[in-house]
C-alpha cells in the first residue's frame, strides 16, 4: 500500500514566531519530526500582528501574493511571507493580511477582548491557504489541522476544492485542543464562509449561534481522521468523532506524540483507499 508522503499542516501557532504554547510547541516540533521521518511537508500559520518580521526574518513571497479574496462583498488582499527555522531545515509559509492580521494580535486584543471579525480571519486564513498551496502546485496526501482557525479547512478542501489536482486526493485529520474561544462567531456566519461547491446542506449543522463546539463539529464532519491533541478537551467533540465513526487517535503523551501522528497518517491513507476500491 502506498503510503502518505506528503503532509501538509495548517496550525494557528508555532514557535519560535509566537509565545510558546501547547499548540505552538506542536507547531514547531511535530512536522520537523515527519520530516525526520522521510516524509515530504509544508507548513503554514498566519502571520499575527505581534511577529516580528525583521527579527525572523521574513520576507514576501511576490509570486503567490496579490490574489484578493472576497469574504462578505468585500475584497481582501492575500499576502504570502515566508522564513526558515535553519535548525529544523523548515520552511512556514504566512498567511498575512492588512485588515486581519497585520497590526492585530491571535485571538483577541491588547485589553483580552476577542476580536468580533474572528469569524472572518478564519474564513481568510482557511481559504488562504488553499489558494497558496494550490499555486504552488503542491499535492498533500494528508492535510493536517490544527486548532479551531483551521476548522474550515476540511470543509473547503472536501466541498469547495475536491476537483482541484492539489486536493483531490487528500485526506484531512483535525485536531481537538483545550485552546477555544468564548464568544459565538456572527450571526451570518454560515453566509459569509459560502463558495462555490458549498450548499447550505453542507453547512446545515451551523446554527446561530456558531460557538467553539458546533465549529469543530463541523471540522469532524469533513475530516477523514481525528486527534485528541489535549488532556483535556471539550469531550462532546470528542464524542462526536467516535459516533460519526471516524478514525480517532486518543490523547498521546509528548514522548509518542510525533510516532502515533505518523502511523495515524498511514492509517488514515489506507483506510480511506480501501473505501474507494471498494
Amino acid at each position: 500500500m502506498t503510503k502518505a508522503n506528503k503532509v501538509l499542516f495548517i496550525t494557528q501557532e508555532i514557535t519560535p514566531y509566537v509565545s510558546p504554547s501547547e499548540m505552538a510547541t506542536i507547531g514547531r516540533s511535530l512536522p520537523q519530526a515527519i520530516q525526520e521521518k522521510g516524509r515530504e511537508i509544508r507548513t503554514f500559520m498566519p502571520k499575527w500582528g505581534n511577529i516580528n518580521e525583521r527579527r525572523n526574518q521574513l520576507h514576501e513571497v511576490i509570486r503567490l501574493s496579490g490574489m484578493n479574496l472576497i469574504i462578505d462583498d468585500t475584497d481582501h488582499p492575500l499576502i504570502i511571507k515566508v522564513a526558515s527555522i535553519q535548525s529544523a531545515r523548515m520552511q512556514v509559509y504566512f498567511i498575512d493580511n492588512d485588515d486581519y492580521f497585520q497590526n492585530r494580535l491571535q485571538k483577541v486584543d491588547e485589553n483580552g477582548v476577542e476580536y468580533e471579525d474572528n469569524d472572518s480571519r478564519a474564513i481568510f486564513y482557511a481559504r488562504g491557504v488553499l489558494e497558496t498551496v494550490k499555486k504552488l502546485r503542491w499535492c498533500p496526501d494528508v492535510i493536517h489541522c490544527h486548532g479551531w482557525m483551521t476548522a474550515l479547512a476540511p470543509l473547503y478542501i472536501k466541498k469547495a476544492y475536491k476537483d482541484e489536482p492539489s486536493f483531490r486526493d487528500a485526506k484531512v485529520v483535525f485536531s481537538v485542543y483545550e485552546e477555544d474561544f468564548k464568544n459565538p462567531f456572527n450571526s451570518d456566519f454560515a453566509t459569509k464562509l459560502m463558495l462555490k461547491g458549498i450548499s447550505k446542506k453542507d453547512v446545515a449543522s451551523l446554527k446561530d449561534p456558531v460557538d467553539y463546539t458546533t465549529l469543530c463539529k463541523l471540522a469532524v464532519d469533513y475530516s477523514d481522521g481525528v486527534i485528541q491533541n489535549s488532556e483535556k478537551v471539550d469531550e462532546s467533540i470528542m464524542d462526536y468523532a467516535r459516533q460519526s465513526g471516524k478514525l480517532i487517535l486518543d490523547y498521546q503523551n509528548s514522548d509518542n506524540y510525533a510516532n502515533a501522528c505518523n502511523e495515524f497518517y498511514d492509517q488514515v491513507w489506507e483506510a480511506s483507499s480501501i473505501k474507494q476500491e471498494e
